[in-house]
């Protein structure tokens, strides 16, 4: 882990006020275009030039596995749907697929831990399978440490798999019943938060489950702070094989220098393991959304991120960060597509008076950085 994060550096920062400067300069009131005036300037940074490019290869990686604690009836679902959602995601059928056909990205569903035998869909769907389900965390560690290494090296490999094929910005979902359990174990310790401030209701669940559930995220909050300062150790504790792959695959997702959007509650919990790792990494990713999880909120302001969308969605699979992809599209046009005061020969207000804009150099053109997007 500490080669992997030496090798994560921050944006390149003089893109992001180039690209501040240059929204100075278009035909609109100074912050009249918001928050997507922000993002833009988060893309110029992670993408190394100003104006920004289009994105154009957007793919979700949906990171599926069982857990041991779903046991435990923490959910309103059998674990066994954890298998059947992802043929239905291979199929097309689910709400990331129909979502990524809107927004014009690719799926792609990883079986880490599925408690099932999926050898009969796609094969690339079980590459990096790690074990089949995963201990209950409430009163043994989800994986073995050796396990725990291992899905992390495969959440790097997926990542390098996705930015060599020509990926620009990377969407993590997830699948399984029982996920938000560890999610929430994860969040609460790391942020040192009660159980019942980061246990949420899941699938929907009614209070005796809720009680049920939090009182599983209270038992694997206390086994989980002994090794608070072992990433891969509490991976292993209180996460599980789905949950190790997807911290492996940010961190790379950084150190390859590919903006990455998150999604909900797991991919929040992912980030702040990944953020213990590498603090820089957080500067090359953007919360798509707000989750109904109460310990996403919780995740979100330790990472000091602020979601493109509240929606109260808690589904996962990537749907919450998919629905911020065409806002980061429409950042992305607006910066590099506007035109400027002086290009449109329209007036610009200057120190309260009307004067013509100054156009200042090369608008339109493409200032790189010496090693582009990644």
């Amino acid at each position: 882990m500490a080669d992997l994060a030496a090798r994560i550096e921050r944006p390149d920062e003089s893109f992001r006020l180039a690209a501040r400067e240059r929204q100075s300069r278009l035909t609109k009131p100074t912050g009249a275009l918001g928050r997507l005036e922000d993002l833009s300037a988060w893309l110029a940074g992670v993408q190394g030039c100003c104006p920004t490019r289009s994105l154009e290869q957007v793919r979700v990686v949906v990171f599926a596995g069982d857990h041991g604690v779903a046991g435990n009836s923490v959910s309103a679902y059998p674990a066994a749907v954890t298998a059947q959602m992802v043929r239905n995601v291979v199929s097309g059928g689910a709400a990331v697929n129909a979502l990524a056909r809107l927004a014009g990205a690719s799926v792609r569903v990883v079986d880490l831990a599925v408690d099932a035998d999926l050898d009969d869909i796609d094969p690339a769907v079980g590459e990096h399978k790690v074990r089949r389900g995963s201990g209950r965390i409430d009163r043994e560690d989800a994986l073995t440490r050796d396990e725990a290494e291992r899905a992390v090296r495969a959440g790097m490999t997926i990542a390098d798999a996705e930015i060599d094929s020509g990926a620009d910005l990377l969407v993590p979902g997830d699948l399984g019943i029982g996920n938000t359990t560890p999610a929430a174990a994860l969040v609460g310790a790391l942020t040192r938060s009660d159980a019942s401030l980061v246990t949420g209701r899941g699938t929907g669940i009614d209070d005796a489950t809720w009680m049920r559930k939090c009182a599983a995220v209270r038992d694997a909050m206390r086994r989980a702070r002994p090794v608070l300062g072992d990433q891969v150790q509490l991976l292993a504790t209180a996460g599980g094989a789905d949950f190790a792959a997807m911290t492996g695959f940010l961190l790379q997702a950084a150190a390859r220098r590919t903006p990455v959007v998150l999604d909900g509650v797991m991919s929040g919990a992912c980030a702040l393991v990944a953020q213990r790792v590498a603090f820089r990494a957080v500067d090359w990713w953007v919360a798509g959304h707000l989750s109904g999880e109460p310990a996403h909120a919780l995740a979100l302001n330790r990472l000091s991120l602020q979601p493109v969308l509240d929606l109260g969605l808690r589904l996962g699979e990537g749907s919450g960060a998919l629905l911020a992809v065409p806002v980061l599209k429409a950042a992305a046009a607006t910066l590099a597509e506007m035109a400027t005061f002086d290009q449109a020969g329209v007036s610009d207000r200057t120190d309260g008076a009307l004067t013509a804009g100054t156009d200042g150099g090369a608008d339109g053109e493409l200032l790189e950085g010496a090693d582009g997007a990644h």
